[in-house]
């Protein structure tokens, strides 16, 4: 099974794939910009552009996508992060393809043992489960974090399937 995860941002998108039958192997992750002084429309436009060049050149099965985090002294960067988030399932929808939502505590916890990991620790361990020699930017890590819990709990009731639609 080929798995998308990511990290829905409204600067930045996080991805990260690995391919999973049992153990993750990595396949590619990146972190997709747009324009950081652009209107937050052509963010998004061009983040969801390069988010379906992805899916059309690396074709998941599946998408992993973390939950919106909210941020009660933060109010508008979490409807920041919910409008990109919104972003990415459009797209995903677009393309036909099913997506499983994992709240960011819980991969955490999956990941590194504990939900309050710093991304850091995150980071370590998810370098460490598909053999990077190297770290990419946290955004992609996280990406990558999500798409191997989604492996790991695909079979069990803990993900969450937003939807169901399925590739012709």
């Amino acid at each position: 099974m080929r798995i998308l995860g990511l990290d829905p941002g409204s600067r930045a998108c996080g991805y990260g794939v690995v391919d999973d039958d049992g153990a993750p192997r990595y396949v590619e992750c990146g972190v997709l910009t747009s324009e950081p002084a652009a209107a937050m429309e052509v963010r998004l436009g061009e983040i969801a552009r390069a988010l379906r060049e992805v899916i059309d050149e690396l074709r998941p099965d599946v998408v992993a996508i973390e939950d919106v985090f909210a941020h009660a002294q933060h109010p508008r960067s979490s409807l920041a992060l919910a409008q990109a988030r919104g972003m990415a399932l459009a797209v995903v929808g677009i393309a036909g393809l099913a997506v499983a939502s994992y709240p960011p505590a819980l991969v955490k916890k999956a990941i590194a043992g504990g939900g309050a990991a710093k991304k850091d620790q995150i980071a370590r361990v998810v370098q460490a489960l598909v053999g990077l020699a190297s770290l990419p930017r946290a955004d992609a890590t996280d990406a990558l974090a999500v798409a191997i819990v989604h492996g790991r709990t695909a079979r069990t009731p803990t993900a969450r399937l937003v939807s169901s639609v399925r590739r012709p």
